[in-house]
């Protein structure tokens, strides 16, 4: 029975280790694009302006103030105090 696990478990761990080798080739991937044509080139460029021109139409959104509701749109006056007068004493100090 430890013969028969023996051998799968080789089996089974030297089955990616081949697969790795594939014989030094390397695995088909997708054909090299086209090269373009001029009209697709030119297609290309005048799309991409367009899609420029077009962000330069949107217009700038206000700065977002979620405490605007909140508060007042004038700032808060600060309230001028005059200075609390000492009354002034005859004794000497002790």
């Amino acid at each position: 029975m430890r013969v028969i696990f023996a051998a799968a478990m080789i089996a089974l761990l030297t089955g990616p280790a081949f697969a790795q080798l594939n014989g030094g080739k390397a695995p088909p991937g997708p054909p090299p694009p086209a090269p373009k044509s001029r009209q697709e080139i030119e297609a290309e460029r005048a799309a991409e302006r367009a899609y420029k021109d077009s962000l330069g139409n949107i217009p700038d959104k206000p700065a977002a103030d979620p405490w605007g509701n909140a508060r007042g749109l004038e700032a808060p006056k600060a309230a001028v105090k005059p200075p609390a007068k000492r009354a002034k004493t005859d004794s000497p100090a002790n």
